[in-house]
């Protein structure tokens, strides 16, 4: 496993932790265990979540508006 050799400490101040923050990510609920997981992505794979994040992100307005508008009758 990958994770396995992450390395471990209480801070989220680690540049991964930092940019998945910056995405808008809710770190504070995960476990420290979690934290390791994300500490040992690859920069790829960090790229590839904080893409889709703002993606999610670019798209709620649009089906917020569709659920305000039609009482979420389309999904």
């Amino acid at each position: 496993m990958p994770y396995d050799d992450a390395p471990s400490g209480d801070s989220p101040t680690e540049p991964t932790l930092d940019a998945l923050a910056a995405a808008g990510f809710d770190l504070d609920s995960l476990s420290e265990e979690q934290h390791q997981v994300l500490r040992a992505l690859a920069p790829e794979e960090l790229a590839l979540l904080v893409d889709i994040r703002g993606r999610l992100d670019a798209a709620a307005p649009e089906v917020q508006a569709h659920a305000d508008v039609a009482g979420g009758a389309l999904f």
